[in-house]
């Protein structure tokens, strides 16, 4: 209790504590911005394929473009005005502290609703993601939802398998910063090791190796003696092929182990929100399924633990910011195999679905006992049941709960509540109901560069009176006031002993010397809480529950091992500190990669609206790359004066950042090596290859933006410029950050 109560306390705990808040404040708010890019990016993704292929009508490119527009700082109309603020507070402070009817909405909407219903509720309405009282209400919501997803499924096998709005819930909630954490310290070394052997080839399949074998034979002799076999059980039977694969077998079964053992020992580091949802699947299927044995108990467990967490890591660790850049093509497919072993390891099936895989059983079978205990261990948590009781009182009793939504959500969220009203809230006398009813209906979506977050503060509109607060907690608890007088004394001895911290120098501690001592300083907080615990001691004593000749024995001890506590706890918190600081820089890092991608297609959008005839021709802001406006009509810039660059970059400069990925200069002569880039005309670069002290390029080439899009459409890694090869992602990031961010 004493530690939380950190706000009137100045020593260095109290500081830490409040940078680590301040760190966890700042995940949480980044991690819904990344979100929301994702969102963007994917929907983006699909359509960009279509302009390069030049199928996209008109009006669809500007519902693409509308997914880029900037936000506009000057434009509040779409503020709901004081009233509809307070009714909106009341509303979100109902969905927050009672999960069920948003555990009820996630299960009526459909696949197309649920991602922006996600987003509401993941990163908005329990946004705070390592505040306890929000991540406690959020998995009783999980509770629900999971409950009635057991209840209307009527086969066991396809419990938690398809893709409903119920697993899209249990994916994006491993999003969330501590989950991140989690994959990042567990799993980014190993997948870096793995990807740093370049030349590890660990394909198994039988018809691939042998595609290897031919094409190494042709190179060598212009000719192979092998034959393309017609199925894959015909390649495996050819003794070079087995010979191949048998040493790549036993190296793929050693580094599957060693991924699973570091998985194993990381039971304690594993987030507490995705053990609990563990523990519930078990709870609920022993429930539903008695009969159920405690392998097909693990496998739900294990599919929701590595299907939808950990394997999504492995298989694609540049997505989750585990390593830089793409991994190679073989680094890929060891991870691909990797994922797909542990999935069958989980699965418990009795046979691989691949049959290339059937090599890989003898890891299944020697590790199930393994990852049975591991799955079951993982359930082994407490309930947060009355802790979240007390925290719920506690927020009745607050006035300074506040989320930051956009009016969007807002909007989407009341849409929604409206349109199932019926089935959430039945009965007139509903609060869920009453609130709906007044705020009335749903507002249109606002413009996107007019969906600026909101600071809302909730609270109850049936609230609690302040007066009620001890009296429920004691009669519910068995709690007597000198409990609670008891409680806040030791709190407030902890307190001072931590603001004046040489009274903690003499053991045993004096608490009436502690008293006086603070009675008597120069502070006047100090002098206040000195008196005050004084009198409190007093009335211990008199009601029998401390005594002064014993020295306050019993109260002495507790508050000793709280100050050893709090003493560990500093510790912990400077190393949970050092921990995030590293996750919150991942998740800069991947909101910059967002950032980029979005750059790069709205150059390619805006010069391929700009040559169709399409968008807003006076709005500075939407034209392309190298284009400028004169009296609201788009003019192509035209002649040397208006090319932009060119700029020049080092082959150093360039080898460092990552963006060239290979080269065959010498690297005696690399300080002699420089790239030049310029923009003629909207979307074409020209980049040139110089040497030092010579007029001339030694190369140049002419390059299309939509060109770089369509190799990384097609995840082509590398761009080939004969002498080196520039990494496609990072070549692209490069073009749009020099010559875009010159027409902000």
């Amino acid at each position: 209790m004493a530690a939380e109560q950190d706000v009137e306390v100045e020593d260095e705990l109290a500081k830490a504590q409040r940078t680590l808040r301040d760190m966890k404040s700042k995940i949480s708010a980044q991690s819904k911005k990344n979100f929301m890019l994702e969102r963007d990016v994917r929907f983006l993704d699909s359509r960009i394929a279509l302009l390069i292929q030049n199928r996209m009508a008109l009006d669809e490119q500007n519902e693409v473009a509308s997914h880029l527009e900037e936000h506009d700082d000057d434009n509040d109309d779409h503020y709901p005005d004081d009233r509809k603020m307070q009714q909106y507070g009341n509303l979100f402070f109902l969905l927050q502290s009672e999960p069920r009817h948003i555990a009820t909405l996630c299960r009526l909407v459909s696949l197309s609703e649920i991602d922006t219903l996600l987003q509401t509720v993941m990163f908005t309405l329990y946004g705070n993601q390592y505040e306890s009282r929000e991540e406690h209400l959020l998995l009783t919501m999980f509770q629900n939802v999971l409950a009635a997803q057991f209840e209307t499924t009527s086969e066991f096998t396809s419990l938690l398998r398809a893709n409903t709005p119920v697993s899209r819930m249990m994916t994006t909630y491993t999003r969330r910063g501590p989950g991140q954490s989690y994959l990042k310290s567990v799993l980014s070394d190993k997948i870096n090791d793995l990807i740093e052997q370049k030349n590890l080839n660990l394909q198994i399949n039988p018809l691939k190796v042998q595609e290897e074998i031919i094409e190494r034979s042709e190179m060598e002799n212009g000719v192979s003696r092998m034959v393309k076999s017609a199925s894959a059980e015909e390649a495996a039977a050819e003794p070079e092929v087995k010979a191949l694969i048998e040493p790549r077998l036993r190296t793929l079964i050693d580094i599957a182990n060693s991924f699973l053992s570091t998985i194993i020992h990381s039971l304690d580091q594993v987030p507490y929100g995705i053990r609990w949802i563990c523990k519930q699947i078990r709870s609920l299927t022993k429930r539903k399924y008695p009969d159920a044995s405690e392998y097909a108990i693990s496998s739900l467990i294990g599919g929701f633990f590595f299907l939808r967490f950990v394997n999504p890591a492995i298989v694609t660790p540049q997505a989750y910011m585990l390593v830089e850049g793409n991994p190679s093509n073989h680094a890929r497919t060891t991870l691909t195999l990797i994922a797909k072993m542990l999935q069958n390891l989980a699965n418990k099936p009795t046979y691989a679905k691949e049959a290339y895989m059937i090599p890989t059983n003898p890891f299944v079978e020697h590790n199930k006992a393994r990852i049975n205990k591991f799955l079951n261990d993982l359930c082994e948590v407490g309930d947060f049941y009355e802790s979240l009781e007390m925290d719920q009182y506690m927020a009745l009793s607050k006035k300074d709960i506040m989320i930051s939504i956009t009016p969007n959500e807002i909007y989407n969220t009341q849409a929604l509540l409206q349109q199932h009203i019926d089935i959430l809230a039945a009965k007139d006398t509903d609060h869920l109901r009453i609130l709906v009813t007044e705020v009335g209906p749903a507002p249109p979506q606002v413009p996107r560069k007019d969906n600026k977050p909101i600071e809302l503060p909730l609270f109850s509109r049936w609230e609690m009176p302040i007066q009620d607060l001890t009296t429920t907690l004691m009669s519910e608890n068995n709690i007597t006031q000198n409990d609670i007088l008891y409680m806040e004394a030791k709190a407030i001895f902890v307190q001072l002993i931590r603001s004046l911290p040489h009274l903690l120098a003499r053991q045993p501690l004096n608490l009436q010397r502690i008293a006086e001592t603070a009675g008597t300083a120069n502070d006047a907080q100090l002098v206040r809480k000195g008196i005050k615990v004084k009198e409190m001691l007093r009335e211990l004593e008199e009601a029998g529950v401390t005594d002064r000749r014993d020295g306050y024995r019993l109260l002495v001890e507790e508050i000793t091992q709280e100050m050893q506590h709090l003493g560990d706890l500093k510790v912990k918190v400077m190393e949970e500190m050092h921990s995030l600081e590293s996750v919150y820089q991942t998740i800069q890092d991947h909101n910059n990669y967002l950032k980029s991608q979005l750059e790069s297609y709205k150059a390619y959008l805006q010069n391929v609206r700009i040559q169709s005839g399409g968008g807003d021709k006076s709005n500075k802001k939407q034209v392309g790359i190298g284009v400028q406006v004169t009296e609201g009509k788009v003019k192509q810039k035209t002649g040397k004066t208006h090319m932009q660059g060119p700029v020049k970059y080092t082959h150093q400069q360039l080898e460092r950042e990552g963006i060239i990925a290979e080269t065959e200069v010498p690297e005696y002569r690399r300080s002699n090596i420089f790239l030049t880039i310029s923009s003629p005309i909207p979307g074409t670069f020209i980049i040139s290859l110089h040497y030092k002290g010579r007029d001339k390029p030694i190369l140049e080439i002419d390059l299309k933006l939509d060109d770089l899009l369509e190799k990384q459409q097609d995840n082509v890694q590398l761009l080939d410029l004969e002498y080196i090869k520039l990494n496609v992602s990072k070549t692209l990031q490069l073009l749009t950050k020099t010559f875009m961010s010159k027409n902000k």
